[in-house]
């Protein structure tokens, strides 16, 4: 069994991790307070072609592999959540579905320039009633002549008012239930699309996430992705690769609290010694070092069979699931090491604790992903 990168991966998380302390940590603090997005970064993300890292170079992509997009997403969420939270959508939502189903047309035409950085990617699944219950979903299409006709609402859109393009999921046939819903592509600046306020989050304030109002927007019939009434299966496949995107989010964040509580353990002292030489401390900061090294395994091996063209589903699952909840921990406690000062926003602990908290919700919440994991151990009947 082979546990490392490859030299090439190694070289690449060298690379995207100098490029993050020197690009994007120095703002991190400052795209927080302001809730302002990171556009010149991501600019320079694309120039060095992080934008479509999975993707064939044909498609506007870096030709590379899931484990370095998972890597990717690791060393900018630990310099950023905002930024890493923007990325992972455009990537692993806005993206991966038209690779997955598109056509070639639809791959020149939206994939390839999302791929290369010329804009950034989004995909419409949320609405106001239809959250874990996907299933739900009210937004319809209806086809006029050569044209979809959209209406309805989304919400919690992330990169929804600043995307080039967003692919929204539609009731298409309302007879056949879940089996009705379809996955159509809308170019931004459409007529009939409006946008929210940017929502003030807790965390990752960064992420412009907004609702959507669809009001008679009409785009091709050829803007269909894939076949119609097969929405509800697509968006399931592509949210079992968006959870490795989120789990390495979490990583990277858990990384970052893990660094900080070190560094501040050996350098604080109390009643004569440094605070790390009390085993309450260095108990937290061991558990911390042991739960970032099982949760990076699981989603490096998730990454890695997805890769292989083998069954992930379960193993994307249970990664997201343990990553998030050990960067829950890792960042709770880091602020426990830090103690008063760990709740001042003049250190770093306090935002990261904020960022992760969206990990356990996102992508599929906890409560879902182990509905999910129990249904491939035990069979369907799970939560129903």
């Amino acid at each position: 069994m082979q546990f490392d990168l490859s030299d090439e991966q190694q070289m690449f998380r060298q690379a995207v991790r100098e490029f993050a302390a020197k690009e994007i940590a120095p703002n991190a603090r400052h795209i927080d307070e302001t809730g302002e997005f990171p556009t010149e970064t991501f600019r320079k993300m694309g120039e060095l072609g992080l934008m479509g890292i999975p993707f064939p170079e044909e498609y506007g992509g870096a030709g590379g592999d899931t484990v370095s997009a998972a890597v990717a997403i690791e060393e900018v969420a630990r310099a950023c959540g905002s930024t890493a939270l923007a990325y992972a959508a455009h990537m692993g939502l806005g993206s991966a579905p038209i690779f997955m189903f598109g056509t070639e047309e639809q791959k020149q035409r939206f994939l390839k320039p999302a791929a290369a950085g010329k804009y950034i990617a989004a995909f419409g699944l949320t609405e106001p009633h239809a959250g874990s219950d996907a299933g739900a979903t009210r937004t319809t299409a209806r086809l006029e002549g050569n044209e979809w006709v959209l209406n309805g609402a989304k919400m919690w859109i992330t990169n929804a008012p600043i995307a080039g393009h967003i692919i929204f999921t539609a009731v298409t046939d309302a007879s056949k239930g879940k089996n009705g819903i379809s996955a159509i592509i809308v170019p931004g600046g459409t007529p009939g699309l409006s946008f929210g306020k940017h929502e003030p989050k807790m965390g990752l304030r960064g992420s412009v996430s907004t609702a959507i109002m669809l009001e008679d927007v009409r785009v091709p019939r050829e803007n269909l992705l894939g076949d119609p009434g097969r929405g509800f299966n697509q968006f399931l496949k592509v949210l079992d690769g968006g959870r490795i995107g989120i789990g390495a989010m979490a990583i990277g964040l858990a990384q970052a609290a893990f660094e900080a509580a070190s560094a501040y353990a050996k350098d604080r002292t109390a009643f004569g010694k440094p605070i790390g030489a009390f085993e309450s401390i260095s108990n937290m900061i061991a558990d911390m070092a042991t739960g970032i090294a099982a949760a990076r395994l699981m989603i490096y091996q998730a990454a890695w069979l997805k890769d292989q063209g083998r069954p992930f589903s379960q193993q994307a699952a249970m990664a997201k699931l343990f990553a998030s909840e050990v960067a829950e921990k890792t960042c709770r406690d880091a602020i426990q090491v830090f103690g008063g000062y760990g709740y001042s926003q003049e250190y770093p602990v306090e935002r990261l604790y904020r960022d992760q908290r969206l990990l356990t919700i996102g992508e599929g919440t906890s409560e879902i992903l182990r509905v999910v994991i129990g249904r491939h151990i035990l069979g369907g009947f799970v939560g129903n």
